[in-house]
């Protein structure tokens, strides 16, 4: 019996009440409008990004492929280079695409290396240089990632747009009962009189 209370207090606004005004009902919808995002739409977002981010992923896999590149000089660190960073200088190299043309770039090696030692390197389709595509388990971590902070921010903004709501409708109730107050205090005003 004690769960039929609790249902039928918190449904207190739906109810024929002479207190309950506009606001209480708008407020009402606005939070039900809410928790069916939180429920339906957060997950959804949270699954759409996790997709996106993972056929991204095997989109960079698909389109970047190793090749075998040369140092053209000795990667010693220089004081003035601005590519020195943790122990891995900036450094030229020299590879041949698989469609036989020469190119050069320069990509970051460990220090020391010596002229003529290989390197592998990452081009896309253009054969230029590129970045290491993602592991299939880095792409599953971020997959992961991407799809819960997708989930959490819907849900979040969802939750800001409902308190930001209440605030508007609280100033409105406030208002109203400062009105209301008005008339009592001038009626009152009167029957004194």
């Amino acid at each position: 019996m004690r769960g039929g209370t609790t249902i039928r207090r918190s449904l207190w606004r739906w109810r024929r009440n002479p207190l309950r005004r506009r606001e209480d009902v708008l407020e009402a919808w606005i939070l039900l409008v809410v928790w069916f995002v939180i429920a339906v739409a957060g997950p959804v977002a949270g699954v759409l990004a996790s997709h996106a981010a993972a056929h991204s992923a095997a989109e960079r896999r698909v389109e970047r492929h190793p090749a075998t590149a040369t140092l053209v000089s000795d990667a010693s660190s220089n004081p003035l280079s601005t590519g020195t960073t943790g122990g891995r200088v900036d450094a030229t190299v020299r590879w041949t695409a698989p469609d036989g043309t020469r190119h050069s770039g320069r990509i970051p090696v460990d220090e020391g290396m010596k002229a003529g030692s290989r390197v592998t390197v990452w081009t896309d389709f253009r054969n230029q240089l590129t970045t290491a595509p993602p592991s299939a388990t880095q792409a599953g971590v971020d997959a992961a990632f991407m799809g819960a902070a997708s989930s959490f921010a819907v849900v979040a903004a969802a939750a800001a747009g409902y308190y930001g709501a209440r605030v508007v409708l609280n100033r409105r109730r406030r208002a109203a009962w400062a009105h209301e107050w008005e008339d009592v205090g001038s009626q009152w005003g009167r029957a004194s009189n």
